[in-house]
Protein backbone atom coordinates (compact mmCIF):
# COMPACT_ATOMS: atom_id res chain seq x y z
CA UNK A 1 0.00 0.00 0.00
CA UNK A 2 1.57 3.26 -0.85
CA UNK A 3 2.49 5.72 1.77
CA UNK A 4 -0.36 8.04 0.38
CA UNK A 5 -2.67 5.47 0.90
CA UNK A 6 -1.80 4.32 4.51
CA UNK A 7 -2.23 8.38 5.46
CA UNK A 8 -5.52 8.28 4.15
CA UNK A 9 -6.74 5.20 5.66
CA UNK A 10 -5.18 6.79 9.04
CA UNK A 11 -7.26 9.93 8.39
CA UNK A 12 -10.62 7.92 8.05
CA UNK A 13 -10.09 5.70 11.39
CA UNK A 14 -9.46 9.17 13.43
CA UNK A 15 -12.51 10.34 11.92
CA UNK A 16 -14.59 7.18 12.80
CA UNK A 17 -13.16 7.31 16.23
CA UNK A 18 -14.19 10.64 16.73
CA UNK A 19 -17.55 9.79 15.39
CA UNK A 20 -17.90 6.75 17.96
CA UNK A 21 -16.12 9.21 20.98
CA UNK A 22 -19.05 11.65 19.95
CA UNK A 23 -21.95 9.25 19.94
CA UNK A 24 -20.57 7.48 23.54
CA UNK A 25 -20.38 11.01 24.86
CA UNK A 26 -23.99 11.86 24.34
CA UNK A 27 -25.20 8.29 25.66
CA UNK A 28 -23.46 8.91 28.45
CA UNK A 29 -19.99 7.71 28.76
CA UNK A 30 -18.73 10.62 30.25
CA UNK A 31 -21.41 10.68 32.55
CA UNK A 32 -25.46 11.29 31.80
CA UNK A 33 -26.10 14.22 29.75
CA UNK A 34 -27.54 17.36 31.80
CA UNK A 35 -31.39 17.23 32.47
CA UNK A 36 -32.42 20.65 32.34
CA UNK A 37 -34.32 21.77 35.81
CA UNK A 38 -37.89 22.42 36.16
CA UNK A 39 -38.12 26.11 36.52
CA UNK A 40 -39.24 26.78 40.11
CA UNK A 41 -42.36 28.41 40.30
CA UNK A 42 -44.56 30.33 43.30
CA UNK A 43 -47.08 28.21 45.51
CA UNK A 44 -49.00 31.49 45.03
CA UNK A 45 -48.65 31.52 41.05
CA UNK A 46 -49.09 28.51 40.35
CA UNK A 47 -52.41 27.81 42.57
CA UNK A 48 -54.04 31.27 41.46
CA UNK A 49 -53.18 29.75 37.69
CA UNK A 50 -54.88 26.49 38.43
CA UNK A 51 -58.02 28.35 39.86
CA UNK A 52 -58.32 31.03 36.69
CA UNK A 53 -57.55 28.09 34.47
CA UNK A 54 -60.55 25.92 36.37
CA UNK A 55 -62.89 28.90 35.92
CA UNK A 56 -62.29 28.99 32.16
CA UNK A 57 -63.04 25.47 31.99
CA UNK A 58 -59.26 24.60 31.15
CA UNK A 59 -59.12 21.78 33.59
CA UNK A 60 -56.62 19.85 32.46
CA UNK A 61 -54.24 23.04 32.17
CA UNK A 62 -55.12 23.40 35.95
CA UNK A 63 -54.13 19.81 36.84
CA UNK A 64 -50.36 20.48 35.63
CA UNK A 65 -50.42 23.28 37.75
CA UNK A 66 -51.78 22.05 41.08
CA UNK A 67 -49.54 18.53 40.41
CA UNK A 68 -46.97 21.36 40.09
CA UNK A 69 -47.47 22.89 43.11
CA UNK A 70 -47.65 19.40 44.94
CA UNK A 71 -43.99 18.64 43.39
CA UNK A 72 -42.10 21.97 44.37
CA UNK A 73 -43.87 22.77 47.21
CA UNK A 74 -45.07 19.93 49.16
CA UNK A 75 -44.72 21.94 52.72
CA UNK A 76 -45.99 24.87 51.46
CA UNK A 77 -49.66 26.33 53.38
CA UNK A 78 -51.30 26.37 50.07
CA UNK A 79 -50.56 22.37 49.31
CA UNK A 80 -53.62 21.38 51.09
CA UNK A 81 -55.87 22.85 49.55
CA UNK A 82 -54.19 22.25 46.33
CA UNK A 83 -54.47 18.70 46.61
CA UNK A 84 -58.82 19.17 47.11
CA UNK A 85 -58.72 21.55 43.98
CA UNK A 86 -56.53 18.35 42.32
CA UNK A 87 -59.49 16.00 43.19
CA UNK A 88 -61.81 18.62 41.69
CA UNK A 89 -60.09 19.02 38.74
CA UNK A 90 -59.64 15.53 37.88
CA UNK A 91 -63.58 15.08 38.95
CA UNK A 92 -64.69 17.94 36.64
CA UNK A 93 -62.42 16.96 33.68
CA UNK A 94 -64.09 13.64 33.75
CA UNK A 95 -60.54 11.70 35.01
CA UNK A 96 -63.01 9.44 38.02
CA UNK A 97 -60.21 7.59 38.95
CA UNK A 98 -57.64 10.08 39.25
CA UNK A 99 -60.43 11.69 40.93
CA UNK A 100 -61.14 8.95 43.61
CA UNK A 101 -56.80 8.48 43.93
CA UNK A 102 -56.41 12.10 45.11
CA UNK A 103 -59.14 11.66 47.43
CA UNK A 104 -57.63 9.06 49.02
CA UNK A 105 -53.85 10.72 48.84
CA UNK A 106 -56.16 14.30 50.52
CA UNK A 107 -57.90 11.82 53.39
CA UNK A 108 -54.80 9.82 54.18
CA UNK A 109 -52.77 13.19 54.22
CA UNK A 110 -55.44 15.67 55.95
CA UNK A 111 -58.27 13.19 58.07
CA UNK A 112 -58.89 15.79 60.33
CA UNK A 113 -59.63 18.58 57.37
CA UNK A 114 -62.91 20.41 57.37
CA UNK A 115 -63.30 19.31 54.04
CA UNK A 116 -62.96 16.02 54.89
CA UNK A 117 -67.03 15.59 54.03
CA UNK A 118 -66.70 17.32 50.45
CA UNK A 119 -63.92 15.47 49.93
CA UNK A 120 -66.07 12.05 50.66
CA UNK A 121 -68.58 13.71 48.74
CA UNK A 122 -66.62 14.19 45.44
CA UNK A 123 -64.80 10.49 45.80
CA UNK A 124 -68.40 8.82 46.53
CA UNK A 125 -70.07 10.86 43.30
CA UNK A 126 -66.88 9.67 40.97
CA UNK A 127 -68.23 6.43 41.88
CA UNK A 128 -71.65 7.43 41.48
CA UNK A 129 -71.05 8.76 37.96
CA UNK A 130 -69.80 5.06 36.81
CA UNK A 131 -72.16 3.22 37.70
CA UNK A 132 -75.67 3.70 34.77
CA UNK A 133 -75.47 -0.37 33.58
CA UNK A 134 -76.75 -2.86 35.50
CA UNK A 135 -75.12 -5.19 33.25
CA UNK A 136 -71.56 -3.96 34.29
CA UNK A 137 -69.74 -5.56 37.47
CA UNK A 138 -71.88 -3.26 40.59
CA UNK A 139 -68.76 -2.43 43.16
CA UNK A 140 -68.79 0.65 41.96
CA UNK A 141 -72.11 1.03 43.52
CA UNK A 142 -71.36 -0.76 46.46
CA UNK A 143 -67.95 1.79 46.52
CA UNK A 144 -70.28 4.54 46.39
CA UNK A 145 -72.48 2.98 48.97
CA UNK A 146 -69.53 2.82 51.31
CA UNK A 147 -68.33 6.22 50.33
CA UNK A 148 -71.12 8.01 51.15
CA UNK A 149 -72.25 5.91 54.41
CA UNK A 150 -68.93 6.78 55.53
CA UNK A 151 -69.91 10.56 54.97
CA UNK A 152 -73.25 10.32 56.23
CA UNK A 153 -72.62 8.54 59.73
CA UNK A 154 -69.36 10.73 60.35
CA UNK A 155 -70.53 14.46 59.29
CA UNK A 156 -74.61 14.51 59.51
CA UNK A 157 -74.81 17.75 59.68
CA UNK A 158 -72.96 18.47 56.54
CA UNK A 159 -73.86 20.50 53.50
CA UNK A 160 -73.38 16.99 51.59
CA UNK A 161 -74.86 14.77 53.38
CA UNK A 162 -78.40 15.22 52.28
CA UNK A 163 -77.30 14.90 48.34
CA UNK A 164 -74.81 11.51 49.71
CA UNK A 165 -78.69 10.15 50.79
CA UNK A 166 -80.44 11.19 47.88
CA UNK A 167 -77.70 9.52 45.55
CA UNK A 168 -77.44 6.05 48.15
CA UNK A 169 -81.43 5.51 46.90
CA UNK A 170 -80.35 5.22 43.23
CA UNK A 171 -76.89 3.11 44.38
CA UNK A 172 -79.41 0.76 46.20
CA UNK A 173 -81.69 0.52 43.19
CA UNK A 174 -78.43 -0.16 40.82
CA UNK A 175 -77.81 -2.77 43.51
CA UNK A 176 -81.35 -4.76 43.37
CA UNK A 177 -81.39 -4.01 39.69
CA UNK A 178 -78.49 -6.58 38.94
CA UNK A 179 -79.63 -9.41 41.66
CA UNK A 180 -83.27 -8.95 40.19
CA UNK A 181 -81.61 -9.52 36.65
CA UNK A 182 -79.82 -12.47 37.85
CA UNK A 183 -82.73 -13.59 39.78
CA UNK A 184 -84.77 -13.34 36.55
CA UNK A 185 -82.14 -15.47 34.22
CA UNK A 186 -81.87 -18.47 36.93
CA UNK A 187 -86.22 -18.32 37.06
CA UNK A 188 -86.24 -18.62 33.14
CA UNK A 189 -83.89 -21.46 33.32
CA UNK A 190 -85.55 -23.32 35.84
CA UNK A 191 -83.10 -22.81 38.84
CA UNK A 192 -85.57 -21.77 41.12
CA UNK A 193 -83.73 -22.27 44.35
CA UNK A 194 -81.17 -19.35 43.12
CA UNK A 195 -83.56 -17.46 41.50
CA UNK A 196 -85.01 -17.35 45.24
CA UNK A 197 -82.17 -16.35 46.77
CA UNK A 198 -81.43 -13.34 44.10
CA UNK A 199 -84.48 -12.21 45.18
CA UNK A 200 -84.64 -12.94 48.28
CA UNK A 201 -81.38 -10.63 48.54
CA UNK A 202 -83.70 -7.76 47.08
CA UNK A 203 -86.39 -7.96 49.58
CA UNK A 204 -84.27 -8.20 52.42
CA UNK A 205 -81.49 -5.57 51.49
CA UNK A 206 -83.13 -3.16 49.23
CA UNK A 207 -86.71 -2.39 50.31
CA UNK A 208 -86.06 1.05 49.26
CA UNK A 209 -85.62 0.17 45.46
CA UNK A 210 -87.96 0.34 42.54
CA UNK A 211 -87.44 -3.39 42.37
CA UNK A 212 -89.24 -4.43 45.91
CA UNK A 213 -92.70 -5.38 44.51
CA UNK A 214 -91.06 -7.35 41.43
CA UNK A 215 -89.20 -9.53 43.97
CA UNK A 216 -92.22 -10.38 45.99
CA UNK A 217 -93.78 -11.22 43.02
CA UNK A 218 -90.94 -13.47 41.37
CA UNK A 219 -90.53 -15.46 45.00
CA UNK A 220 -94.55 -16.00 44.62
CA UNK A 221 -93.92 -17.31 41.60
CA UNK A 222 -90.66 -19.52 41.97
CA UNK A 223 -92.42 -20.83 45.76
CA UNK A 224 -95.17 -22.03 43.53
CA UNK A 225 -92.77 -23.90 40.91
CA UNK A 226 -91.22 -25.44 43.79
CA UNK A 227 -94.68 -26.95 45.49
CA UNK A 228 -94.18 -24.45 48.77
CA UNK A 229 -97.17 -23.19 48.83
CA UNK A 230 -97.26 -21.78 52.36
CA UNK A 231 -94.25 -19.48 51.37
CA UNK A 232 -95.74 -18.71 47.65
CA UNK A 233 -98.66 -17.42 49.71
CA UNK A 234 -96.85 -15.35 52.17
CA UNK A 235 -95.26 -13.73 49.59
CA UNK A 236 -98.37 -12.75 47.96
CA UNK A 237 -99.43 -11.33 51.14
CA UNK A 238 -96.55 -9.09 52.20
CA UNK A 239 -96.46 -7.91 48.73
CA UNK A 240 -100.54 -7.35 49.25
CA UNK A 241 -99.69 -5.71 52.43
CA UNK A 242 -97.49 -2.94 51.55
CA UNK A 243 -98.64 -2.46 47.88
CA UNK A 244 -102.31 -3.24 47.66
CA UNK A 245 -102.96 -1.43 44.31
CA UNK A 246 -99.68 -2.69 42.82
CA UNK A 247 -99.77 -4.31 39.57
CA UNK A 248 -97.68 -7.33 40.61
CA UNK A 249 -99.73 -7.97 43.30
CA UNK A 250 -102.48 -8.98 41.38
CA UNK A 251 -100.71 -11.04 39.32
CA UNK A 252 -99.37 -12.67 42.42
CA UNK A 253 -102.85 -12.80 43.54
CA UNK A 254 -104.08 -14.45 39.95
CA UNK A 255 -101.01 -16.92 39.71
CA UNK A 256 -102.34 -17.86 43.51
CA UNK A 257 -105.66 -18.33 42.76
CA UNK A 258 -105.38 -20.46 39.28
CA UNK A 259 -103.74 -23.00 42.22
CA UNK A 260 -106.97 -22.29 44.51
CA UNK A 261 -104.67 -20.35 46.78
CA UNK A 262 -104.73 -16.89 48.34
CA UNK A 263 -101.99 -14.50 50.12
CA UNK A 264 -101.77 -15.55 53.74
CA UNK A 265 -98.88 -14.86 55.72
CA UNK A 266 -97.23 -17.82 57.53
CA UNK A 267 -95.49 -16.19 60.62
CA UNK A 268 -92.44 -18.44 60.72
CA UNK A 269 -91.48 -17.40 57.39
CA UNK A 270 -88.86 -15.27 56.95
CA UNK A 271 -90.72 -12.76 55.22
CA UNK A 272 -93.08 -11.78 57.90
CA UNK A 273 -90.43 -9.72 58.74
CA UNK A 274 -90.63 -8.35 55.88
CA UNK A 275 -94.19 -6.70 56.66
CA UNK A 276 -94.63 -3.23 57.89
Amino acid sequence: MSQFANQVARVAAIGVMAAVLTACAGAGLFGPPKVKEEPIVPAAALYQGALDDMDRQYYQTAITKLEKLERQHPRDPLAEQGKLMLVYANYRSGKLDKAILAADRFLALYPNSKETPYVLWLKGTAYFAQITDITRDQQLSQDAIDTYTLLINNYPKSEHAKDAKDKLLVAYDQLAGKEMSVGRYYLGNGQYAAAINRFREVVEKWQTSTHIEEALYRLTESYLLLGLTTEAMSAAAVLGHNYPSSEWYKRAFDVLGKQGLAPTLNSGSWLAAVRR
